[in-house]
């Protein structure tokens, strides 16, 4: 199937042809990005996902309904990048394929199990994934699930380190998942930089361990003193242009431009410098992304779903254009 034939819809009454990314933004069923929802894999280059769950929280739920109203969002998003001129959907073939399903949401080891299987399904077809939580917890079981032979490089955005150990006797929660992906192998925490940290902490256990293993954090206030170019290369001397994944909290963001979130912390990134750090990832080779934490409960506005949808728009041009090996051509 050719790339445009991909993207067009027929009415099954009247029988006519549209593209419904580029029909009125009110219309149609709710998907990302209004792409095609799809039932095989075979001709699909790139997965929009949903994962809605956030029984990993540690402070306010409510993640679990951020891909439905990240969906809803992202039909303000359009085709082409008004700074790149790039249009995704002129080189791959991008799908919505739906949301993680789970047997229970209350045993968190299950939850993390079928969330692997998930991805690694994906991982199995060649297929590159970009997805919407649900909480942070989700990402350590997609990376599991997307790990090949060699630990991956990280960019992780977030106002907190998540490499803290178990809480309330659980250690799959939205504040471990990159402890647990350290521990194991499934990322190389020398090639792990995490950005935006900050907020005031009962223990230091998470700054500790990811520096100890060598991971890149840039606190905010020196993120505030690099400025978004100086923070630019020390991500690429970090991920050495090797293959990596990129995590992007919404919580890194300032609570004023993204208040729908479960933890909040004052002080963060503007939406104007995450957009300008992720434009500068061009070029990365990456094998997957996600956007967490948006709790669309705490923002009646529906701003931080907007952003949330702004953020994977970003995202996925960026896995269009350099995702890492293996696509369907």
């Amino acid at each position: 199937m050719s790339i445009k034939d991909f993207y067009e819809e027929k009415c099954i009454v009247t029988g006519r042809t549209t593209v419904p990314m580029m029909d009125s933004r009110y219309k149609g069923a709710s998907t990302f990005f209004r792409c095609p929802m799809v039932e095989s894999l075979d001709s699909c280059d790139i997965a929009l996902v949903g994962v809605p769950f956030d029984g990993g929280v540690t402070n306010r739920p409510g993640a679990r309904h951020g891909p439905r109203e990240i969906r809803n969002a992202s039909s303000m998003m359009r085709t082409i990048h008004h700074v790149t001129k790039f249009d995704p959907y002129s080189v791959r073939r991008i799908a919505d394929v739906g949301d993680v399903t789970f047997s229970s949401v209350y045993d968190l080891e299950a939850v993390a199990e079928e969330i692997y299987d998930f991805y690694h399904a994906l991982r199995m077809e060649n297929v590159l994934p970009l997805s919407a939580g649900g909480d942070h917890s989700i990402t350590y079981p997609i990376l599991k699930g997307l790990y090949r032979d060699e630990p991956f490089g990280l960019v992780h955005i977030d106002a907190h380190t998540d490499t803290w150990g178990v809480h309330k006797g659980s250690k799959f929660h939205h504040g471990a998942p990159f402890r647990l992906a350290t521990d194991a192998g499934l990322i190389d925490p020398e090639r792990t930089i995490q950005i935006g940290i900050r907020g005031a902490q009962n223990t230091a256990e998470g700054w500790e361990y990811s520096l100890a293993k060598g991971m890149r954090v840039i606190f905010m206030e020196e993120f505030m003193e690099l400025g978004v170019a100086g923070v630019l290369r020390e991500i690429s001397r970090v991920i050495d242009n090797r293959p990596a994944y990129v995590s992007f909290d919404v919580d890194a963001l300032d609570p004023s431009f993204a208040p729908g979130t479960g933890t909040p912390e004052v002080g963060g990134i503007s939406t104007r410098e995450a957009l300008q750090l992720l434009r500068g990832l061009r070029g990365l080779p990456l094998v997957g992304a996600d956007v967490v934490e948006v709790a669309p409960p705490f923002d009646s506005s529906g701003n931080t779903a907007l952003v949330g949808a702004t953020l994977m728009y970003e995202l996925l041009c960026l896995l269009s254009e350099s995702g890492v090996k293996n696509l369907k051509e």
